[in-house]
């Protein structure tokens, strides 16, 4: 059965968003933040503060702050065509990426970047290493622990777009079985009368 338009449409941008911000954390986890722990400290600091700085665009604001609302609007569409599941799943995956991701960054990853932020880079390697040593490894548990949250995110939103399948599906077949049955339901309880019209019971 062919679904709305709006439907397919609010749940393709809040998947999209959903796993844009999941990737982004990701990045940190398995490539970013592993390399600059293997760079000079001082060099690690720099690009650490250039990047904190680049990533407040235009291009990072939707997937950052837009995601959950995009998650709600795909719940509030799917509720309004009658996917219950498939609004529950959507508001689950807002809800989770709100506390776990949005939330958490502005709570501890934003005042960590700004902290560093304001920080002159050391000439000393060794000076540089404490800081780095000090911020790199409380960053990441934090960074993981939203990559987690987020990841969990996607995965609610995906089941989101896949009940929405199966619900339009079985409504179809509800549908179709309901059209087949109803004239042998109606044949079945309709005899002749004895002046030979037909009655229904």
């Amino acid at each position: 059965m062919r679904r709305p338009p709006l439907l397919v449409l609010t749940s393709l941008v809040a998947l999209v968003l959903t796993g844009a911000i999941f990737g982004f954390f990701y990045a940190w986890v398995c490539s970013t933040m592993w390399g600059l722990d293997d760079a000079d400290p001082r060099v690690a600091i720099a690009a650490m503060q250039a990047m904190n700085a680049s990533v407040r665009n235009a291009v990072f604001f939707p997937a950052f702050f837009l995601t959950p609302v995009a998650l709600c609007v795909a719940a509030g569409v799917a509720h309004r065509y009658r996917h219950r599941a498939s609004a529950a799943l959507f508001l689950a995956a807002a809800g989770i990426y709100t506390l776990g991701g949005l939330l958490l960054t502005m709570a501890i990853n934003v005042p960590m970047n700004e902290t560093l932020g304001a920080m002159a880079v050391p000439e000393s390697r060794e000076a540089a290493a404490l800081i780095w040593a000090d911020y790199s490894g409380r960053w990441q548990r934090w960074n993981i622990t939203r990559t987690v949250a987020s990841g969990t995110s996607l995965v609610l939103a995906t089941l989101a777009i896949l009940a929405l399948r199966t619900s339009s599906t079985d409504k179809g077949l509800g549908e179709a079985a309901a059209h087949v049955s109803a004239p042998h339901v109606t044949a079945a309880h309709r005899t002749a009368a004895p002046d030979g019209v037909a009655r229904v019971h």
